[in-house]
């Protein structure tokens, strides 16, 4: 997703130092080693908080929101994120990458490209971290606040803007 990889990806490591690290996972797949990876990115270690979500967003990181289109309708977004309800997701992210492009206007993610995954609190953006996981993808994150803790922040961004 750009140019800058391996530089998002020292900022990235920098910026979660601090409270666990960003998770790589193992490769999904039957056994243990498939479940420790998933467990491993879909449990332990806190979610980003606010700050380290907007220093990211500074990066070329993917920022998804899997909340329900009406919900981001009527209250807004995170500003630069991208809306993929979750019942979508695991779809979305096998869609041929032109495809991808036309439905939600941004380009696919690779397997290894970052990407932050947030709702409204926290709950579906742990599944959809799980998901990820278990397509194979191995920098992913979630902002676990979601909505909720953003607008606490800073006003979302409404339809229109």
């Amino acid at each position: 997703m750009g140019a800058g990889g391996a530089g998002w990806w020292r900022a990235a490591l920098a910026l979660r130092a601090a409270s666990g690290g960003w998770r790589r996972a193992a490769a999904p797949g039957p056994g243990a080693a498939g479940a420790a990876g998933r467990r491993l990115c879909s449990g332990g270690a806190p979610g980003l908080s606010y700050q380290e979500l907007k220093d990211l967003k500074k990066t070329d990181v993917l920022h998804i929101d899997v909340r329900e289109r009406w919900e981001v309708e009527s209250s807004g977004k995170i500003p630069a994120s991208i809306n993929i309800p979750l019942g979508e997701l695991v779809e979305a992210l096998q869609m041929d990458p032109a495809e991808f492009k036309e439905r939600y206007n941004q380009k696919m993610p690779a397997k290894s490209d970052p990407v932050v995954f947030s709702c409204l609190a926290g709950k579906r953006s742990k599944q959809a971290l799980g998901f990820a996981t278990s397509l194979g993808f191995s920098r992913v994150q979630q902002y676990a606040g979601g909505f909720e803790d953003w607008v606490k922040h800073e006003p979302p961004e409404k339809k229109g803007r």
